[in-house]
C-alpha cells in the first residue's frame, strides 16, 4: 500500500497525517524486502518454500493494487484486499518463524501497520455506507 492521495470530505480521527506514510512505507517496504532475502536464504529447510513464497508475493501484487481500490472509493473491496494481505502475511510470518525467525519477525510491523490501515479502511466503509 502506497501514500493514499484522494479528495475525501471524511477523514477517520485516528487516521494519521499524510507526511508519515511515505516513510512508514518506506521502512516497511525495506522490511519485506529483508524479509524475504532472507527467507530466500533458509528456502530449502522451509517446508512448502514455494507456496510461502508465493503467497507473499501475491499479497504484495494486491497491496500494490490496494490505492487505486481504495482511492476509487470501492472500500468494501479494498477492505477485502487488506484482509487478504493479513492473512497471507500471517501465514507466511508463522510458516518462517521457527527456520527463520528474522524473517518472519521482520513482516511484524507490516502485519500492524496494514490492520491499522485496515480500521481506517473500514471507517470510511462504514462512512459510506
Amino acid at each position: 500500500m502506497t501514500k493514499v492521495t484522494f479528495d475525501s470530505a471524511y477523514e477517520p480521527f485516528f487516521q494519521p497525517p499524510g507526511w508519515i506514510v511515505g516513510p512508514v512505507w518506506a521502512v516497511l517496504y525495506t522490511c519485506l524486502a529483508l524479509s524475504m532475502s532472507n527467507l530466500l536464504s533458509a528456502k530449502d529447510e522451509i517446508p512448502q518454500s514455494n507456496l510461502i513464497i508465493a503467497l507473499f508475493f501475491v499479497q504484495l501484487a494486491v497491496n500494490l493494487a490496494w490505492p487505486s481500490v481504495f482511492n476509487s472509493e470501492r472500500y468494501l473491496l479494498s477492505l477485502l484486499m487488506i484482509v487478504v494481505m493479513i492473512v497471507f502475511t500471517s501465514i507466511y510470518a508463522v510458516a518462517t518463524y521457527k527456520v527463520a525467525p528474522t524473517a518472519s519477525m521482520l513482516v511484524w510491523p507490516y502485519i500492524a501497520w496494514v490492520s491499522f490501515a485496515g480500521a481506517i479502511n473500514f471507517a470510511y466503509y462504514l462512512e459510506a455506507s
